[in-house]
Order: C-alpha cells, then sequence, then structure tokens
C-alpha cells in the first residue's frame, strides 16, 4: 500500500522579540520573529512528516499563513513517492499553476508558500532516508541535482550542461571535503552583538563576548543615522582591533547615491561587505553602488524573490556575496539555482540567517554548497543569530564559531509541538501574557484528505 499525504496543517507562530528589541534594524525597529508553519502528514507507520515554515516579522504572517494553506490540494492525497522522489518535478508543480501564477510569478507571499512547503517535503524526503538533508544533496548525482533546477530565464547566465560542469569538476572530491568539515564545522559571524536598538554598552558587551566565543566575523545594523552608524561602528571596532572583519547591514534604508556616501563615509573603519544597501530589486542601483564603492564589497539576496533576480545581480557584476535565504525564493530547488549560477561567476555564498529556524535550515544548504559547487571557504561564513533556537527539535550547534555539521536526519526544521502551542497566535500562552499584543491575525488550519 503507498505511503500518502493524509493532512496539512498551518500555524501562525510569533516569538515577542521586539520586546528587547532583537532583530532590530533601520527597516524594522520592532520585529516579532514569527513562522509561518506548515506540517505535512503523512500514513507512514514509522511516523514521518514534513516540517517547514517561512519566516516574517510579524504582523502579516496570517497573511503568510494563508498563502501556505492555499497549497494544501496539491499534497494531500498525493503519494510520498511521487513528491519525494521528484523533488523537481513537485517544485515544478507548485511554481508553474496556471492561476497561482498571477500572484507573482514566482515571488511575494506565493513565493514564500511555495519555499515553506517544498522545504518540508525536503524534510520529509531526508527522514524517509535517514539521512541529515546536507547528506542527502551531497550524495546525489551531477545529474540528479541538474534535475532539481528550473532553468527557465536562466540559459542567457547558466545553462544545465554548465552546471554539469560545475557540479562533475568537484565530484571526484566531495569526499574529502565532507571529511573536513564535519572534522572542523563551517565558519559563522555573529549579528547579535549590533542590532540597532541595542544602547552603545550593549554592543560594546557583545562585541567582547562575540570575540571570546572565538568569532572574527562581527555584523553591525546601520541606516537609520550616518553619524551614529559612524560612532557605533567606531565603539565596534575598538573593541575588535585591527584583526576581525566588520560587516554592516543597512537592511535597504538608502537610496543609490546616499548609499554611495554613506559607504564612502564608513569605509575607514575597514568594512567587509556593506549589506542590503539600497532596495533589493534594484539591480542597477546595486551595479552602480558596488562599482563606486569598490574594494568594499556589497553583500545581498535575502529578500531576492528567485533566482531570476540572482541571475541579474550576477551578470551586473553587482553583489560580491550572494546571501541566499532558505525560505524566500522558492526553498531548496531555488537556492540550489542560486548557489550553481553564484559558483558560474566566482562569487561566495553567504546565507542569511537572521531569523527564527532560519540557521538550523541554511546550515544545511551552506555544507552542500561547499562539498558538492563551491568547493572552498574562502571568504565563505554564514551569519549565526543567537536565540529562539531552543525551540526546534534538532537546533543548531556553534563551537567557536563554527556551526557543528548536523547528523539528525531532516532538514532541522522541526519544532517542538510544546512551542507551537505556546506562541500560536492570538491564543498561545506566551501571547496572552503581553499586555498590548500585536493585530490578531489568524491561528491554525487543518486540511485533512477525506
Amino acid at each position: 500500500m503507498s505511503v500518502r499525504f493524509t493532512g496539512f496543517e498551518t500555524y501562525d507562530v510569533r516569538f515577542p522579540t521586539s520586546r528587547e528589541r532583537d532583530g532590530s534594524d533601520a527597516m524594522n525597529p520592532d520585529p516579532d520573529y514569527s513562522a509561518a508553519y506548515v506540517i505535512l502528514r503523512t500514513d507512514d507507520p514509522a511516523g514521518h512528516a514534513g516540517h517547514g515554515f517561512a519566516f516574517t516579522i510579524g504582523r502579516g504572517n496570517d497573511v503568510q499563513v494563508a498563502g501556505i494553506a492555499a497549497l494544501a490540494p496539491y499534497v494531500v492525497g498525493r503519494t510520498v513517492a511521487e513528491v519525494c522522489d521528484d523533488m523537481g518535478g513537485f517544485f515544478g508543480l507548485l511554481t508553474h499553476d496556471s492561476q497561482l501564477r498571477w500572484l507573482g510569478p514566482e515571488k511575494g507571499v506565493m513565493q514564500m508558500a511555495v519555499a515553506a512547503v517544498v522545504n518540508a517535503a525536503w524534510d520529509l524526503a531526508a527522514k524517509r532516508a535517514g539521512l541529515p538533508l546536507w547528506k542527502l544533496l551531497a550524495d546525489l548525482s551531477p545529474e540528479a541535482i541538474v534535475a532539481l533546477v528550473d532553468f527557465r530565464y536562466l540559459s542567457d547566465a547558466l545553462t544545465p550542461d554548465e552546471a554539469l560542469d560545475i557540479l562533475r569538476r568537484n565530484a571526484g572530491t566531495r569526499a574529502q571535503r565532507e571529511t573536513e568539515i564535519r572534522a572542523t564545522g563551517f565558519p559563522a559571524y555573529t549579528t547579535s552583538a549590533g542590532w540597532l536598538g541595542y544602547d552603545d554598552e550593549k554592543i560594546r558587551a557583545r562585541v567582547r563576548s562575540a570575540l571570546a566565543d572565538g568569532f572574527d566575523h562581527i555584523k553591525l545594523k546601520v541606516g537609520k543615522d550616518l553619524e551614529d552608524d559612524v560612532r557605533r561602528c567606531r565603539i565596534a571596532r575598538s573593541e575588535m582591533g585591527a584583526g576581525p572583519k566588520l560587516m554592516v547591514d543597512a537592511n535597504q534604508t538608502w537610496d543609490r547615491d546616499s548609499a554611495i556616501a554613506a559607504i564612502r563615509r564608513l569605509a575607514e573603519f575597514d568594512l567587509f561587505w556593506v549589506e542590503e544597501p539600497t532596495s533589493p530589486d534594484d539591480v542597477l542601483a546595486h551595479a552602480a553602488i558596488a562599482h563606486a564603492v569598490a574594494p568594499i564589497k556589497v553583500a545581498t539576496g535575502e529578500h531576492a524573490a528567485n533566482r531570476v533576480t540572482f541571475k541579474q545581480l550576477l551578470q551586473a557584476r553587482a553583489i560580491g556575496f550572494a546571501q541566499i535565504d532558505a525560505v524566500r525564493s522558492g526553498g531548496v530547488n531555488d537556492t540550489i539555482a542560486t548557489m550553481l549560477l553564484a559558483a558560474k561567476f566566482g562569487v561566495p555564498v553567504c546565507p542569511h540567517a537572521g531569523g527564527v529556524g532560519l540557521c538550523e535550515l541554511v546550515q544545511h544548504l551552506a555544507i552542500f554548497d561547499y562539498i558538492a559547487i563551491g568547493a572552498n571557504l574562502e571568504n565563505r561564513v554564514l551569519e549565526f543569530v543567537d536565540h529562539l533556537h531552543e525551540h526546534f527539535v534538532d537546533p543548531v550547534r556553534v563551537e567557536r564559531a563554527h556551526y557543528q555539521v548536523p547528523l539528525g536526519p531532516g532538514f532541522s526544521s522541526a519544532m517542538h509541538a510544546e512551542s507551537i502551542a505556546a506562541y500560536t497566535f492570538p491564543g498561545g500562552p506566551a501571547w496572552r501574557e503581553v499586555s498590548s499584543p500585536p493585530l490578531v491575525g489568524a491561528t491554525a488550519h487543518a486540511t485533512a484528505a477525506s
């Protein structure tokens, strides 16, 4: 008897991080880190289920949940084998629907909904194989990896044959890199020292703590007030000394010319990169900024809607670092496309992970990229934000500023049932204790096979 998908549950899970200004930046001063969460239930006797989510920062998480729920008919009733054994086809099924595409195509709420469901299916596939996702992907043949990618709109920058060449070139040395990364872990940087809502003393203390923990890459939020940015960067650099790398993140607040002026003003602090200096959709402005502020490099990608945006950023030489996001641009499949594009253009992939559960997900993608695609660690660091990991069944482990390779089966995406119950908005106990909760949104939905 074939194992089938029998249920599709969604939850509006929010954490009140705005209380302490954790996650605050120039564009988003009071975020409540949130997950529009989905569980794909099956009738597998082993009890396997797929877990996925889209990351938001509070209000609107209910809208994202509704977008995910709209995809239930594409899952419930199907056999697990027809989905998990053809993940390229499943990705195409969700992204090529003739009516849902009108809501994108391949961007916004529905693209993130696709990411949540696709990632949940990958979580299930890895559990069925008894492997962590990075290992499941790293063991695929070059041909199988290429079959996961939708090359529509990419052929002017990357063809399937070119992708195969990249993967085949690195295939013979995969085992060597896997052994190495298991032993050393993947290098991390921290953002937890420099949220924009932190006062100067908290920044000093957090920078000192990060250095003591072995971090030699530290990121600060900037973009609200330039003189304030200068002061905060001076504080960080004075604590760090000349050796460690300092990055800044403007979170899209500048336009082209003000970005160039601000970056030149901050150049005295020897910046490793400037992140999201302007609108994530403005490829030409990114290119102009990158040219004007060189040798300081521009990093962006956490809000790139899809592989096509990354293609243009790379073609225009607009970024020096490609910041993939596990839940923004279509999930695992679209992310593999971006990693192959970045390899073609010689740009290191440094994933974004500044949100609930993102560290858990992108560690798998970064490790897979190192083993099978990018094949080196030069200028590659993975963001680490030290909060909310306790809500996950298989939380990240970071030691001496290195992600330790996850070994449990799946995508590390499953939250504890108790955390889902406690933080479901607005009725969960954590929100009933808040004196002035945000605007009320949806709570939970479930769809089951009849």
